[in-house]
């Protein structure tokens, strides 16, 4: 079991009430979550046995010079990441990011890249078969 998973909630209303809040139109949340499919499964259509849990790791500062980029993008005005961490169950979340911005294409694009920032520079993930 993981860390204590935040509020999105809480994390909206904190966004909200951000200093920068009145040049967001658009507000996007990612919940990644560990699913049964292996990726090998599902990215190469592999037969794989079933992911009984994932040992979750990350780099730390990446993920802060990661943030600290995405508030560079055009448009963007609002970041927040939250990544677990341990042995991660079937159904657990792996990681939250909210991002803010100002119209619809902007925040898409900002969620889908550093979403794939973290993804495929920051976290290692080990699936653990059943």
């Amino acid at each position: 079991m993981g860390k204590p998973e935040p509020s999105m909630d809480q994390w909206l209303a904190e966004a909200k009430a951000s200093e920068n809040a009145d040049k967001c139109g658009m507000f996007l949340t990612h919940n990644g979550i560990v699913r049964s499919t292996a990726k090998a499964q599902v990215r190469q259509g592999e037969e794989m046995p079933a992911v009984a849990q994932v040992d979750f790791s990350y780099d730390a500062a990446g993920v802060e010079a990661a943030v600290a980029e995405a508030l560079t993008w055009d448009g963007v005005y609002y970041v927040k990441v939250w990544l677990n961490e341990g042995v991660l169950e079937v159904g657990e979340s792996i990681m939250y990011v909210l991002i803010g911005a100002d119209i619809r294409p902007r925040c898409i694009d900002a969620l889908q890249n550093l979403v794939g920032k973290i993804k495929n520079e920051l976290v290692v993930e080990k699936e653990i078969y059943a």
